[in-house]
C-alpha cells in the first residue's frame, strides 16, 4: 500500500493535498486496491458547495460502487474530466489522478484528518 507524506487522509480513504485555499481530493491507494478495477467515476457538479462529509462523487468498480466524501467544506472549483474517459487512471496512480478541487470554505475539519503515519496505522487496523 502506497501512502504519501505531505497529504492528509480521511477514515473513508480519501486523500487531500492543500495548496493555499484549494484542496485537491482523491481516493487512496488502499481504496483503489479494495475496489478493484475502476470502470466509472461520477464527478461532482461545478460550484457545488459541500460540507465536510458530504458526498463528493461516486467511484464504481467491477466489484462495487463507493461514495467519495468531501474531507473538508468547500466549493467545487475544478473537476478532473480525464477520469470520465479513463476511470482506470485511479487504479494506475490514485495520488496523481485527483477527482476534484475544492476552494476551502472552512478548514477546521483539516485538524480531524490523519497524516501519513496515522493513516498507515489506521489501515493496518482495518485488515
Amino acid at each position: 500500500m502506497k501512502v504519501l507524506d505531505g497529504l492528509k487522509y480521511s477514515r473513508e480513504h480519501e486523500w487531500i493535498r492543500v495548496e493555499g485555499n484549494k484542496a485537491y481530493v482523491g481516493i487512496t491507494d488502499y481504496a483503489q486496491h479494495s475496489l478493484g478495477e475502476i470502470v466509472f467515476v461520477e464527478l461532482p457538479e461545478m460550484d457545488a458547495c459541500l460540507e465536510a462529509g458530504d458526498v463528493l462523487g461516486v467511484v464504481e468498480s467491477v466489484k462495487a460502487a463507493s461514495d467519495v466524501y468531501a474531507p473538508v467544506a468547500g466549493r467545487v472549483v475544478e473537476v478532473n474530466e480525464s477520469l470520465v474517459d479513463d476511470p482506470a487512471g485511479l487504479n494506475r496512480d490514485p495520488y496523481e489522478n485527483w477527482i476534484a478541487v475544492l476552494e476551502i470554505t472552512d478548514d477546521i475539519s483539516l485538524d480531524e484528518l490523519m497524516d501519513a503515519s496515522e493513516y498507515e496505522a489506521y489501515c493496518a487496523g482495518e485488515e
